[in-house]
C-alpha cells in the first residue's frame, strides 16, 4: 500500500512538472512509474497518420540495456512538441508497455492575405514563417501576425490590425487567411527643437532626415514615422553641432509622442548646445622614438583660430596614422586630447602619439553582401590580413564603405583572434537597390520642352562598376549618352570613365544653324587629397553644321566674285539688276541670311576635333547640392590638335565661395574666366568661341550678348569671343512663411561680365575683310564695299534681379527676373527666365 502511494505521488509530480512546461491549451499526460518503465522497443504509437511510428520512438533515447525512467520520458515529450508536428502528445502506461498517443498538426493548404493594398502578397509571403504544405502551428501564426504588424508599422501605419482566420478542410488540411486592416498612414505631424539658440528650426530640419507631413506627402516618404530614423537624426544633429564649433553639445533626448488630434507623431529633440569654441593651440606630442613631429605638421587639418570641427580632428588622426605607418611605425596609436579654455572659448588640441599594443589582423570577414563581391568592400580598406591593426584606419574604411551607397547599413566590429595578438575584423552590411530608372521632363526658355529616359546601375554585377545610358528628345535638341566607370583601375584608387555621346541642336532664334556632334571621351579621375582631385581626359568628336536654303541663298563668300555667281550683299533691290552682264537676284536677303562667319564654317564641311585636357578641382563645400559654406574651384585646360582638323587651346576657371551671413541666409560669389586661341597658324573657329548668355550675366538670351554680326538682312548670329570674365553675387534666404518641405528660397543677385575677341571676328579677318559698317546704302558699282557689319563695343554687361528657387517634388525649378543695366543696342535681352525638370 505504501509503495502504491509513493508511485502515485511520483506520477502526479511528473504530470505536474510536464503541465508546467507547456503553454495553456496543450494537454500532456505522462503516467509511468520507475517500476513500470520499459525499454524503447515496447513503445506503442497511436494516432499518427503522416509521421512514422519509428520516427516517434526515436525520440525516446536509451542505450543498450537501459530502461526508460521519468527523466528520459520527460525529455522525449519535450522533443516531440519541439518538432512542431503535433498538437497533442499523451504518454501512458498500459500492461507493461508505454502508449504514445499523438494528434498531428494540420497541414497548411494555402496561406493568403486579404485587405493588403500597400504591401504586396509576395513581400508578406517572404516574411511569414507559415508556408503552404507546411505544418499548421498556432504559435507560429501568432508570431507571423506580429511580424505583419511590424512591417506595416515600419512603413508608418500604426493603426494596422491583422486577424488570422483558419478554414478547416478535409484530410487534416487548413487554409490560413490573414485579414488585414491597413489603417491610415501615421506620419510626423511636427518636429520640434528645444534648446537650439545658434541654429534655427529651419536649419536643423535640413540636418535631419525625417520630414513633416503636409500636402506634398504623397510624393515623399521621409514624413513616415520611423523610430530607427529618429535615432539616426539624433546622431546627425550631434555631429552637425560638433562640426560647427560646439564641442560640448548634447542631444539630451528625442521623444516621439502620438498626437490623436493631429493623427501623427510629434518628435521633440532637446538640445544642450553649450558654448561655441575655436581651435586654440594645435600640437603634436610623440613618445615614439625617431618621429619628427615637425615633419607631420603638414598633415594637420586643424588650424589655430579656426572654428572647432570634430570631423577635421577625426580626419587629422587618420592622416597622421597613415603617415606614421609609412615611416615604419604601424602600431603607433594617435589620440586627440582637447583641453578647453572655458573663458576664451578655445579648445587646445594635442595629438598624442604613442606606441600601441602590437596586434595583427588575422582575418577580415565580410558578411551580409548577397550581391556585392567581397573585393569591392575589401579594397576600401588601407590594410589587409596580416597588417597591423589600427582603429583609425578601420574607421576610415567604414566611412568609405558607407559612401559607396551600396548598403542600407554598415557596421565594423572586431573580436579576439586565435592568439592574444590577433584580431578578427567583421564587416556586416545590408544590401540596398543600386539600379536607377528615371523618366524626366522639363522646360526652359532656352531649350523649350525636353524629355529624357535614363537607366543606370551604380554597382553593376556587384563589381562596383557604374553604367548609365540616356536618350534625350526635345523641341530644340536631341541626343544620347552612354557612360561606364571603373572606380578602381588596376586595383588603384583611380576612376576610369568612358563616354559615348551624340547631340543635335536645331536652329532657333538664338542660332541660324543646326549642329550635330558625335563622339566620345576617355577620362581618368585621380584623387590627390580628400578635397583635391585631377581628371585628365581625351575627347574626340565629329562636328557638322547645316543651314536651310533660305539662310544660305546669297553668295558673298568671295568678295572678288571669282568663281562665284554675283549676288548683292543686301536686300531691298527690286526688280533684279545685272552686274557684269550676269543676272542678280537683289532681294535674296529678304528671307533672312546666315552670318558670313556661319556660312564659312558650313563651307569648311564636317570637322573632327581631337583634344586632350585636364580638370583640377578643389572642393570644401559642406553640401554639394545645397551648400552653405565652403569653396569650390575648378580649373580646366583643353588642347585640340592631337590629330584631327582643328587646333585650339582653351583655359577656363570657375570659383564659387559660399558663406552663411546670418542664420539660414547664405551669400555666394562666383568668379568665372576663360581664354581661347588657335595655334599652328590656324585661327580660332567661330564654333570654338565662348558665347555670352545667362550662364555669365542673367537678363540676356542664350548667346544674347557679345560680338555679333549686325549686317542688315542677316539673322544677326552671335559670333562669340575668345576671352571672357564674369562675376555673380547672390544672397539666398528661405521663405520662412512657407512650410519647410516646400524647399522655397528667395534669391537676390547682381551680375557683371565681359566677352572679348582680341583677334576680332577671326573667321572674317582671314579673308582680309574690313570690319566696319559702311551704312545701309548698297554700292552696286563696287561690291567690295559691301562688307559685313560687326558689332563689338567691348562694354561690360551687367544686371540685377531676383529669383525664386524651388526644390520641388517635381524636380529643381528656378525662376529669375533680371533687369539689364548696361548693354549694347544689338544685345538680345530676356527679362524672365525659367528652367527646371523632374524625375519620377
Amino acid at each position: 500500500m505504501a509503495l502504491g502511494l509513493k508511485a502515485n505521488r511520483t506520477f502526479f509530480a511528473i504530470a505536474l512538472m510536464v503541465a508546467q512546461t507547456f503553454t495553456a491549451g496543450v494537454v500532456a499526460t505522462v503516467s509511468v512509474t520507475p517500476v513500470q518503465a520499459q525499454s524503447a522497443s515496447q513503445i506503442v504509437v497511436e494516432g499518427n497518420r503522416r509521421v512514422e511510428a519509428d520516427t516517434i520512438r526515436s525520440y525516446f533515447k536509451t542505450g543498450p540495456g537501459e530502461r526508460l525512467d521519468a527523466a528520459k520520458i520527460d525529455e522525449a515529450l519535450k522533443s516531440l512538441y519541439a518538432t512542431g508536428l503535433f498538437q497533442d502528445v499523451r504518454i501512458t502506461p498500459s500492461g507493461g508497455r508505454i502508449v504514445v498517443t499523438v494528434v498531428e498538426n494540420q497541414v497548411l493548404n494555402r496561406v493568403a492575405f486579404e485587405g493588403n493594398r500597400k504591401v504586396k502578397d509576395e513581400q508578406l509571403l517572404t516574411e511569414v514563417q507559415s508556408k503552404p504544405r507546411g505544418t499548421f502551428s498556432r504559435a507560429i501564426v501568432q508570431a507571423d501576425t506580429q511580424r505583419i504588424v511590424d512591417i506595416y508599422q515600419r512603413s508608418g501605419r500604426y493603426d494596422v490590425r491583422v486577424e488570422p482566420k483558419v478554414i478547416e478542410l478535409p484530410n487534416g488540411r487548413v487554409d490560413l487567411v490573414f485579414e488585414i486592416d491597413e489603417g491610415a498612414k501615421t506620419g510626423v505631424a511636427k518636429i520640434v527643437f528645444v534648446g537650439n539658440k545658434s541654429f534655427s528650426d529651419w536649419r536643423l530640419k535640413d540636418v535631419v532626415k525625417t520630414g513633416e507631413t503636409n500636402w506634398l506627402s504623397w510624393l515623399k516618404s521621409n514624413d513616415i514615422f520611423d523610430p530607427d530614423r529618429v535615432e539616426v537624426d539624433r546622431d546627425l544633429i550631434r555631429r552637425f553641432y560638433l562640426r560647427n564649433g560646439f564641442a560640448d553639445v548634447r542631444v539630451v533626448s528625442a521623444i516621439s509622442e502620438y498626437d490623436p488630434s493631429r493623427k501623427g507623431f510629434v518628435i521633440t529633440f532637446t538640445i544642450d548646445e553649450g558654448d561655441r569654441y575655436k581651435f586654440g593651440s594645435v600640437e603634436i606630442q610623440s613618445s615614439v622614438r625617431n618621429i619628427n613631429v615637425d615633419q607631420l605638421r603638414a598633415r594637420l587639418r586643424t588650424k589655430p583660430g579656426g572654428v572647432y570641427n570634430a570631423d577635421a580632428v577625426e580626419k587629422t588622426v587618420e592622416d597622421l596614422t597613415v603617415e606614421v605607418a609609412k615611416l615604419g611605425y604601424p602600431f603607433a596609436n594617435i589620440r586627440p586630447r582637447g583641453d578647453r579654455d572655458f573663458n576664451a572659448r578655445l579648445v587646445n588640441v594635442v595629438y598624442v602619439m604613442e606606441e600601441g599594443q602590437r596586434a595583427y589582423i588575422e582575418r577580415i570577414n565580410i558578411r551580409g553582401n548577397t550581391r556585392t563581391r567581397d573585393y569591392v568592400i575589401r579594397r576600401e580598406f588601407d590594410i589587409v590580413e596580416g597588417d597591423a591593426y589600427n582603429r583609425a584606419l578601420i574607421d576610415r574604411a567604414e566611412r568609405r564603405i558607407k559612401n559607396l551607397n551600396y548598403f542600407k547599413s554598415v557596421r565594423i566590429t572586431n573580436e579576439p583572434g586565435s592568439a592574444p595578438d590577433r584580431v578578427i575584423v567583421n564587416v556586416d552590411v545590408e544590401e540596398q537597390a543600386t539600379g536607377e530608372f528615371s523618366v524626366s521632363g522639363g522646360y526652359s526658355t532656352a531649350d523649350g520642352f525636353i524629355g529624357e529616359v535614363s537607366v543606370g546601375e551604380r554597382n553593376l554585377l556587384g563589381r562596383g562598376h557604374v553604367a548609365r545610358g540616356s536618350i534625350t528628345y526635345g523641341q530644340r535638341s536631341r541626343g544620347f549618352e552612354l557612360s561606364f566607370v571603373e572606380p578602381y583601375l588596376m586595383g588603384q584608387r583611380l576612376a576610369l570613365g568612358v563616354d559615348v555621346f551624340g547631340k543635335e541642336t536645331t536652329s532657333t532664334s538664338y542660332y541660324s544653324y543646326t549642329s550635330s556632334t558625335l563622339g566620345g571621351n576617355l577620362k581618368l579621375g585621380i584623387p590627390i587629397t580628400d578635397n583635391l582631385s585631377i581628371q585628365p581626359r581625351y575627347t574626340g568628336y565629329r562636328q557638322e553644321i547645316e543651314l536651310s536654303n533660305a539662310y544660305n541663298n546669297c553668295n558673298n563668300l568671295n568678295p572678288d566674285w571669282v568663281n562665284s555667281f554675283p549676288t548683292t550683299l543686301f536686300y531691298g533691290q527690286s526688280p533684279a539688276t545685272t552686274y557684269q552682264g550676269v543676272g542678280t537676284n537683289m532681294n535674296c536677303y529678304a528671307d533672312g541670311e546666315a552670318s558670313l562667319a556661319v556660312r564659312r564654317e558650313l563651307a569648311n564641311g564636317p570637322v573632327f576635333v581631337s583634344a586632350v585636357g585636364a580638370t583640377l578641382s578643389y572642393n570644401t563645400l559642406d553640401n554639394n547640392k545645397n551648400p552653405t559654406n565652403g569653396l569650390l574651384i575648378t580649373v580646366a585646360e583643353d588642347f585640340a590638335g592631337v590629330g584631327g582638323d582643328v587646333n585650339y587651346s582653351k583655359t577656363t576657371i570657375d570659383t564659387r565661395l559660399y558663406n552663411e551671413i546670418l542664420p539660414d541666409i547664405v551669400g555666394s560669389i562666383r568668379v568665372q574666366g576663360g581664354f581661347a586661341t588657335g595655334w599652328g597658324g590656324e585661327s580660332l573657329r567661330m564654333l570654338d568661341h565662348f558665347q555670352g548668355g545667362p550662364n555669365l550675366v542673367r537678363g540676356f538670351q542664350t548667346a544674347g550678348w557679345g560680338p555679333r554680326d549686325i549686317t542688315p538682312g542677316t539673322n544677326q548670329d552671335a559670333l562669340g569671343g575668345s576671352m571672357y570674365w564674369a562675376v555673380n553675387l547672390e544672397v539666398q534666404t528661405p521663405l520662412f512663411f512657407a512650410p519647410k518641405d516646400f524647399g522655397m528660397k528667395l534669391a537676390v543677385f547682381a551680375d557683371a561680365g565681359q566677352l572679348l575677341d582680341y583677334q576680332g571676328p577671326t573667321s572674317w579677318a582671314a579673308r582680309g575683310l574690313v570690319m566696319t559698317c559702311p551704312g545701309q546704302a548698297i554700292n552696286t558699282q563696287n561690291p567690295m564695299a559691301n562688307v559685313p557689319c560687326y558689332g563689338d563695343d567691348n562694354i561690360i554687361r551687367s544686371s540685377v534681379g531676383v529669383g525664386l528657387i524651388w526644390a520641388s517634388p517635381f524636380g529643381p525649378l528656378r525662376f529669375d527676373l533680371a533687369y539689364p543695366i548696361s548693354y549694347a543696342d544689338y544685345d538680345k535681352k530676356q527679362i524672365f527666365r525659367f528652367g527646371g525638370g523632374t524625375k519620377f
